[in-house]
């Protein structure tokens, strides 16, 4: 029987994290990396660039089926792997959502899912119109390449975009949504219509990069259970209207008023939802995985009541992130540790510690404290 080959374009932690789950699934990864040493250089087969169409086909043609680590491939380059019969999950008329908040916007409009009141702006005009429409405030995005806060920022008058104007023909405009928290939903999906989901979390945000995550998220269940239930629904009709495979997160705010609006999505494993390699009984790496193969999907349910998930950001500066481990281990043996391979630098995601078990309050505090190891001394 042969073994099929998952092909992974990008070679970040999300590739890295894709690879213990192949091993245990019995198929082989291959991974198309931007750099020799890379977050997944353990399972990197190939080095070039994803931007170039020549590259990303020969890689393809040695695999059963293309997923990716980022969103970030051309749309001319996915539609020549398209035509050269190559199995692509996502697919390139999903992945447009992701690459361009603006169409995003649009797509996510056309299937009825809620939205923060949002517009294209061309100018400093327009866009001061739009902010003198909601308050004098609002939050400014680039349509492409922004992440972990970056290509975001909030703007009280229209010259407040020059710079990004210069840049790009339209930038996207949104009110600054009144939300008491962050939330993201995670579901998965396979190209023949079947799909999972995780329970909602809720993610915590510094300096515009997610820091914790808590699983479920607090209140979502007893009198606020129709919240889960509504971000489930959203989810899936995402999931559904915009025909995505594999994993999906979207990213919500939870309003004052307890309404739910979409704020962005990702089309492929995400942070939040690192909690369920340690919390899970199929974590979203496996399941990607599955969904992309086509494969039965798993059991996304919950191993233990609750599962705290910190980002280890930065990392130390001195010495090695391992040297770090018997610290954090000795103190904190239910501590799940997973370092992505990278050098420290401020504000970089390096790894991430889970902690699972019944009682939130005593592994928040563990998951912390566990976190806290990788910081320097002087900045602890």
């Amino acid at each position: 029987m042969s073994v099929p080959t998952v092909g992974v374009i990008g070679g970040g932690q999300l590739a890295r994290m894709m690879v213990p789950a192949a091993i245990a699934l019995g198929i082989e990864i291959r991974v198309l990396a931007e750099t020799e040493g890379s977050s997944s250089k353990l399972a990197a087969t190939a080095v070039g660039d994803y931007r170039d169409r020549d590259t990303v086909l020969e890689f393809a043609r040695e695999v059963d089926v293309v997923t990716f680590d980022h969103e970030h491939v051309p749309q001319d380059v996915l539609q020549a792997l398209v035509e050269q019969g190559a199995k692509v999950h996502p697919g390139p008329h999903a992945l447009r959502a992701a690459q361009d908040k603006i169409v995003m916007r649009e797509m996510l409009a056309e299937i009825g899912a809620p939205l923060p009141e949002w517009a294209a702006v061309a100018n400093a005009d327009e866009l001061q119109a739009f902010i003198d429409a909601h308050d004098g405030a609002a939050i400014l995005k680039t349509p492409r390449g922004g992440y972990d806060g970056k290509g975001v920022r909030v703007v009280r008058a229209g010259h407040d975009g020059a710079d990004w104007f210069e840049q790009f023909d339209r930038l996207l405009v949104e009110e600054l949504v009144d939300f008491r928290r962050e939330l993201a939903q995670l579901v998965a999906r396979r190209p023949s219509g079947e799909t999972t989901a995780w329970p909602v979390v809720e993610t915590v945000q510094r300096d515009g990069v997610c820091n914790e995550v808590f699983a479920p998220a607090p209140g979502v269940h007893g009198a606020n259970g129709r919240l889960a239930e509504v971000a489930l629904d959203i989810a899936e009709r995402i999931a559904t209207g915009l025909d995505v495979t594999g994993v999906l997160a979207v990213e919500l705010f939870e309003t004052s008023d307890q309404r739910l609006l979409v704020n962005e999505l990702a089309m492929r494993p995400h942070n939040s939802g690192h909690w369920t390699i340690d919390g899970a009984v199929t974590s979203q790496f496996e399941q990607h995985l599955r969904a992309v193969l086509d494969w039965p999907l798993g059991d996304p349910a919950p191993l233990k009541p609750h599962a705290v998930m910190v980002n280890i950001l930065g990392g130390p500066q001195h010495g090695a992130i391992t040297d770090r481990f018997e610290r954090a281990w000795r103190h904190h043996p239910a501590a799940k540790l997973h370092t992505y391979g990278k050098s420290a630098r401020p504000g970089r995601k390096v790894g991430h510690v889970t902690v699972v078990g019944d009682e939130l309050d005593e592994i928040t505090y563990q998951a912390r404290a566990a976190a806290a190891c990788f910081d320097d001394e002087e900045t602890r």
